[in-house]
């Protein structure tokens, strides 16, 4: 994990009077014979770019932007924006397509071109969702753009809430919203840390997410509930506009959470549903301190093998409409630490994502 915590004040906010008019272009139908435009957000400290040079003179229509920080994003976006591309191609991984969408939602509002991921970045957990090979080009997401297939994600919005207004959003300059796919917390925190250290051992992808599981299971299994990987965050968690309280099944703390898990992913790395048989949507599964012998389950659970009430056994599986979050530790959303603090979760707009 990052040594810093993303602030969500270091999201640019984009001035109403600079944002461009736009037709839609995500399903619209380009002239006949008109070679679509496409613009490039290219990382270069992405795991898979770093030492590599991009061939910045690929053609005419490819527009690709550089930035070497958050800040250089939505310049490079309403650039793109007013150039009207049908395509724009994220070259880096969960990270970099997180900042992209955080800093490109206040100019494409719910009016995005269509999208493609290459993935580049030491995670890649869209593009395993997508189903893109790791050997994915420029030029195969262009070809994709006319020849390939079409899935429609839905990113997650995370946005800071004033607790004492009944999390209502906070209308502030400083407090924007953040994008992506997968937020954890607990338990998952320390599975990033460590996945971090397995990224120095060489483990990648679904390579981590089988070295931090067995890691944290060998952790749960014989550590007592004071150690970190069962204490978990102490948190609370509101169901729906109603903000319901999740219930709890009262293993251990009531007031502790030992993992929290949340995607509007369908597919994930390694082939892991840890959402059971839910599927579409803003989904999460919430563990409390469970026992040692529910924790050797996990692995079945993990792959959908073990049917019945896990509710009872302390394991939530749900989907929501949206849901709040009050917690008193970091929380990781696409691979970065954030914050603790009060927080709403819901859908952002309809993404179409290019594939094969």
């Amino acid at each position: 994990m990052p040594s810093s915590i993303y602030e969500f004040a270091q999201i640019p906010r984009v001035d109403p009077a600079e944002k461009r008019g736009r037709a839609s272009k995500a399903l619209s139908a380009r002239d006949a014979g008109r070679v679509p435009s496409v613009g490039v957000i290219y990382n270069p400290r992405s795991h898979r770019n770093l030492g590599a040079d991009f061939n910045c003179g690929v053609s005419p229509h490819v527009y690709i932007a550089q930035p070497q920080a958050r800040t250089q994003l939505p310049a490079a976006l309403a650039e793109m924006a007013e150039r009207g591309i049908d395509l724009l191609v994220i070259n880096g991984g969960d990270g970099t397509v997180r900042d992209v969408l955080s800093c490109g939602q206040a100019i494409f509002g719910d009016d995005w071109p269509a999208l493609a991921v290459l993935p580049k970045g030491k995670t890649n957990a869209l593009t395993v969702d997508l189903g893109v090979p790791d050997d994915w080009t420029l030029q195969d997401a262009i070809d994709a753009l006319d020849h390939g297939g079409r899935v429609w994600r839905r990113p997650m919005t995370v946005t800071p809430v004033e607790a004492a207004t009944g999390k209502e959003p906070v209308k502030t300059e400083a407090a924007p919203s953040a994008m992506g796919f997968v937020l954890g917390a607990g338990a998952f925190t320390k599975a990033t840390q460590a996945g971090q250290s397995a990224h120095k051992l060489g483990a990648f992808n679904s390579m981590v997410v089988a070295v931090t599981g067995t890691w944290a299971l060998l952790q749960s299994l014989f550590a007592g509930r004071s150690n970190p990987w069962r204490r978990g965050a102490k948190m609370q968690i509101g169901l729906g506009a109603s903000d319901a309280p999740m219930a709890h099944s009262g293993r251990g703390d009531p007031a502790m959470r030992q993992l929290l898990f949340a995607s509007t992913l369908e597919r994930l790395p390694a082939g892991i549903k840890p959402f059971g048989a839910l599927k579409s949507g803003l989904k999460l599964v919430a563990v409390d301190q469970i026992s040692r012998r529910t924790t050797a389950l996990v692995p079945l659970i993990l792959l959908g093998k073990v049917r019945g009430p896990l509710r009872e056994r302390g394991i939530h599986q749900l989907a929501a409409t949206q849901f709040s979050l009050s917690i008193e530790d970091q929380f990781i959303l696409d691979g970065e630490a954030f914050p603790a603090g009060d927080y709403r979760i819901e859908q952002g707009p309809e993404l179409v994502f290019v594939t094969p």
